[in-house]
């Protein structure tokens, strides 16, 4: 079987301009960057038509792997080939997971969009805009200080970045002698200004909501902002390309516009407002996802991307293997054995997805079973069976394999069921408290008893209190790994409690962030991190997958 770099580099790309044409987009409306990608120069779309909208999310992500990315983009092959004008409105890998444990993330197989090494590593610069804005925001807070803190600032809440997992940078101390304090790193994926990129509607927008970030208290306890300090225009002017939607293709010629690229255990999980909005102005069809299983990405989906921007999915697509859910089950070896014991103890964890997304989020949903190679007849069936119980078509996609023509099945059930009419319901409601929009998270979402508030999430809601920020929404930081904030439980788990240990104010991005369990917002390398196994040879790079 050739690798995906290979199936990649043996693929004959169109030039960027006719992808942009086969929408509509004429040459004068893009900035080039090389022959294969390019950005779309801004216009207002506000008012303009509006193709549907597919979500693509998954259950919970295991070591098996369930290849979200890969449906979204063999799904968006094959329904060109059902005669569908489309296009993917897709995240931008970090190079966090690029060079630790994850790898590219670009799709694979023969359901990818090109070109895949451009786009796993620095694509058009916008994670280095986003961190270089992030942290000239922290150097201009620290200058002040230095030079008298006419606004006297106490504390600094807001953190440095940078798009490489570091775990040595998770706790620092900076500053010049006489006034050091200790600090840490976010990586640039769950930095509020990645956040504010991906839903800021324009660039005035952006500016407005880089000017509202809260860097900090003063001697009064008042909040700091980032406007305060005349910072915001300085960072807009170091995101003005990045805020442009970049534009690239499938192996089989399908627009992709891949911007923006928040984690959805540490972040809000989806790429830009403006990409989507973009992609659904020149499609009939945009197919889109949200990070990790539907717990996380989906969620923040709904009751942070939709609810800010007004966007509503027609349809919703849950990703599950054969070999994930036997993982899920407790099968951790030879997964390519049959062992419909372990199948049926995992199976639960995709009938929660299942559940929410129907019965929390009032969406219609079709599963894709991402087929592998050894996938027995049998144990797809009882997959299929047990979603058929709760009246959901299940439906085998052999997208990697084979490209758009492998996902022609599924296209088919995702086209029926964007027909039924649904309006979408939230998990909470805004003007609730803090504790109780996590709880409603929580209990309806994850399936837990409750949740425990650890003394200083309770100060900083209590400071939230009465506040315009007390109505905003929430999103939970925990492990993509479990429903619950313990990794260790798969599947899916029952009488736990989720523990928010601290409550983040995000006011430029427009959310409050609650960190559960032990989740931490700079990642680490693993033991051998893909970066160790990374090649190049004259121009030709090896193991980036």
């Amino acid at each position: 079987m050739k690798t995906d770099i290979e199936i990649a580099n043996e693929t004959k790309l169109m030039p960027i301009e006719r992808v942009a044409e086969s929408l509509g987009i004429d040459k004068d409306s893009l900035e080039l960057y090389g022959k294969f990608m390019a950005k779309t120069v801004q216009k207002d779309i506000s008012a303009d038509k509006k193709g549907k909208l597919v979500l693509v999310t998954a259950i919970n992500p295991t070591s098996a792997g369930e290849g979200k990315t890969t449906i979204s983009i063999g799904l968006a092959d094959a329904l060109k080939k059902e005669g569908k004008n489309v296009a993917l409105a897709l995240r931008e890998p970090s190079l966090g997971p690029v060079f630790g444990i994850k790898g590219g993330a670009a799709g694979g197989g023969y359901a990818q969009i090109a070109p895949m090494e451009n786009i796993n590593l620095h694509f058009t610069g916008d994670m280095h805009a986003i961190t270089a804005a992030n942290n000239l925001l922290s150097a201009m807070i620290d200058n002040h200080i230095y030079w008298g803190n006419p606004l006297k600032i106490r504390t600094v809440s807001w953190h440095r970045c940078q798009d490489v997992n570091d775990r040595a940078l998770r706790n620092t101390v900076i500053g010049l002698g006489f006034c050091t304090r200790e600090d840490n790193f976010d990586i640039t994926a769950a930095s509020e200004v990645m956040a504010i990129l991906c839903l800021a509607n324009d660039l005035d927008d952006l500016k407005e909501r880089l000017g509202n970030i809260v860097i900090g208290e003063n001697l009064d306890g008042e909040l700091v902002k980032a406007k305060d300090i005349n910072a915001n225009e300085a960072m807009a002017i170091l995101l003005k390309d990045a805020i442009k939607p970049n534009i690239v293709q499938t192996l089989e010629g399908v627009p992709a516009f891949v911007h923006g690229g928040p984690f959805a255990n540490i972040a809000h999980g989806c790429n830009s407002v403006i990409a989507t909005k973009t992609a659904m102005h020149y499609a009939d069809i945009c197919v889109t996802e949200a990070g990790f299983g539907a717990d996380l990405g989906a969620e923040k989906f709904f009751d942070i991307k939709c609810r800010l921007s007004g966007l509503e999915p027609d349809a919703v697509v849950v990703v599950a293997t054969v070999r994930a859910l036997k993982n899920a089950g407790g099968k951790k070896e030879n997964l390519s054995e049959r062992d419909d014991e372990a199948l049926l103890k995992g199976i639960p964890n995709l009938i929660k997805h299942i559940e929410n997304i129907k019965n929390v989020f009032n969406k219609p949903c079709v599963v894709a079973i991402n087929k592998f190679a050894t996938d027995l007849d049998e144990e797809i069936q009882i997959v299929k069976s047990e979603c058929q119980k709760l009246g959901v078509e299940a439906v085998c996609a052999e997208c990697f394999s084979k490209g758009g023509e492998g996902g022609r099945a599924l296209a088919k059930a995702v086209i029926s069921i964007a027909e039924q009419k649904s309006k979408l319901k939230f998990a909470y409601e805004l003007g609730d408290t803090v504790e109780q929009k996590i709880t409603d998270i929580a209990q309806k979402v994850y399936g837990a008893t409750g949740v425990k508030f650890e003394l200083k999430a309770k100060k900083a809601i209590e400071k939230l209190k009465g506040t315009q920020y007390e109505k905003l929404p929430v999103c939970i930081a925990k492990t993509q790994y479990s429903l619950s904030d313990n990794a260790i439980l798969t599947g899916r788990p029952n009488n736990f409690e989720i523990t928010v240990r601290d409550i983040h104010l995000r006011a430029g991005a427009g959310f409050l962030v609650a960190v559960a369990g032990d989740i931490l917002l700079m990642p680490g390398l693993g033991r051998v991190p893909n970066a160790e196994k990374m090649r190049i040879n004259c121009e030709k790079i090896t193991g980036l997958f």
